[in-house]
């Protein structure tokens, strides 16, 4: 199981602290946070109450009941507030409250968010209390949440996202796999807890994809129409857009011209996606060459539903008539190279990152990201403070890096109109012979074979 170091860490910090607390903490649906708050826990005097979907009156009804079954007290309440008020620490030290998927229980149409506010200041309860305000629904928290608390926004004294694992973590999580199958397992699942708690590092990626996709008892089988339909009404449109976004439709023109939908009606579904972390517009990295940058590209940035809108979704008849062997082979086998070449730009960039956090490059960077120009792509940008750049591009498909890819950087470095102090060249096979002579003649251009990542 992976655990959430970094953001545990954090929660131990703002508990220590000799105040009392509220913090929101969110993140999408399988991204661990019950597994982090049991750890949180362990050893804390608290009190946990997990929302439902109800109205106001029955939420009230099962919160004060949890209250009375953890506290032992009969007198039933008739407001937040005087459920509160039943409220202690069982050993006097500080006390945890955490109301999970707050989204179902804090309202403009109660006064939960009201009471939360009265025992953090004392009102209340006359200890100190860390309260941890949890949600699943990143739309609620970004969004919602924000408009409950209007005025009392200095009331929640932090706020912690649960961000998708990174490239590392995943190697981390199954010391079995090679890089290039770490590398596959990321691009398929990407970062989510829960999928990469349920991924067999002793299987091969074939064989998990078959088992948890393709087959009707997979855990991941219905997930990504599921995981949209959480917050997103008129699935089919939102299928329609994916679908045609996953098979290359990346601008809002080819969007309109594919699907049929207005473009107003197609940007306002990007907006709810994009507010989902479903989708992303693509942000080239800024440079001179602005008049050669592909602008307004849309890209699935949740990789699980990337992978099922452009493997499976397309070819749901086969999916049921076929074995999940027989359409690994047919519709997913001889085109995932192609798909994880992106994904691959993903972990390179990743370790150009860290590379920069132990202060491993010639230049301290401030941002990194990419540029997409009209024609040619840099994968890799770093740039520093005073505008001192490194570059990348990376290869994962082709049976060896050539030359060529070189020759082709330096020409969309041109058209970008940047230099850069150093180039890396990132393959995940081989690199040709006069790639590595001109590696040891210029020391400002460096090959990074992908078992170093």
């Amino acid at each position: 199981m992976v655990t959430r170091t970094n953001e545990l860490k954090k929660l131990e910090a703002i508990y220590q602290n000799n105040s009392s607390n509220i913090v929101l903490l969110y993140g999408r649906i399988g991204c661990g946070k019950e597994s982090l708050l049991d750890s949180f826990t362990t050893g804390k005097s608290y009190f946990y109450y997990r929302s439902r979907q109800c109205s106001d009156e029955k939420q009230l009804s099962y919160f004060d009941k949890q209250m009375r079954q953890t506290y032992n007290y009969l007198k039933i309440s008739q407001s937040f507030e005087e459920s509160f008020k039943n409220f202690r620490s069982k050993d006097g030290s500080k006390h945890v409250v955490i109301i999970d998927e707050a989204q179902f229980s804090i309202k403009k149409t109660n006064q939960l968010f009201d009471s939360l506010i009265d025992l953090k200041n004392g009102k209340l309860f006359p200890g100190n209390v860390m309260i941890i305000i949890v949600s699943s629904s990143i739309v609620w928290a970004e969004n919602t949440f924000c408009e409950i608390v209007g005025t009392h926004k200095n009331a929640v004294d932090d706020s912690i996202k649960l961000e998708n694992l990174s490239f590392l973590d995943v190697v981390r999580a199954f010391p079995e796999y090679s890089v290039a199958q770490s590398v596959s397992t990321y691009g398929i699942i990407g970062g989510v807890s829960e999928y990469i708690d349920r991924w067999n590092g002793k299987r091969t990626i074939k064989q998990n994809v078959c088992e948890h996709i393709l087959s009707p008892t997979g855990f991941l089988y219905k997930e990504a129409e599921g995981y949209i339909s959480t917050e997103l009404r008129e699935l089919s449109c939102y299928n329609t857009i994916l679908g045609s976004i996953a098979s290359g439709n990346e601008k809002l023109n080819d969007l309109f011209e594919d699907t049929g939908y207005s473009r107003a009606k197609i940007s306002v579904y990007m907006k709810n996606l994009a507010a989902f972390d479903v989708i992303d517009k693509v942000v080239s990295f800024e440079t001179g060459g602005w008049d050669n940058t592909k602008k307004g590209v849309y890209r699935i940035v949740d990789p699980y539903i990337n992978f099922w809108f452009t493997f499976v979704y397309p070819h749901l008849s086969e999916l049921i008539s076929r074995e999940p062997e027989s359409f690994y082979n047919e519709f997913i086998a001889p085109y995932l190279d192609e798909y994880l070449q992106a994904y691959f730009v993903d972990v390179c960039r990743e370790y150009l990152h860290l590379l920069n956090v132990v202060e491993k490059l010639p230049i301290k960077l401030i941002k990194i990201g990419t540029w997409i120009g009209k024609e040619g792509t840099i994968d890799v940008i770093g740039q520093s403070s005073n505008r001192e750049n490194v570059v990348g591009i990376c290869n994962w498909a082709d049976k060896q890096m050539n030359y060529l890819r070189y020759d082709e950087l330096l020409e969309s470095m041109k058209k970008a109109r940047i230099s850069a102090n150093t180039v890396y060249l990132f393959s995940a096979t081989k690199f040709d012979s006069k790639l590595v002579d001109l590696s040891k003649e210029n020391k400002s251009v460096v090959l990074v074979d992908m078992t170093e990542l």
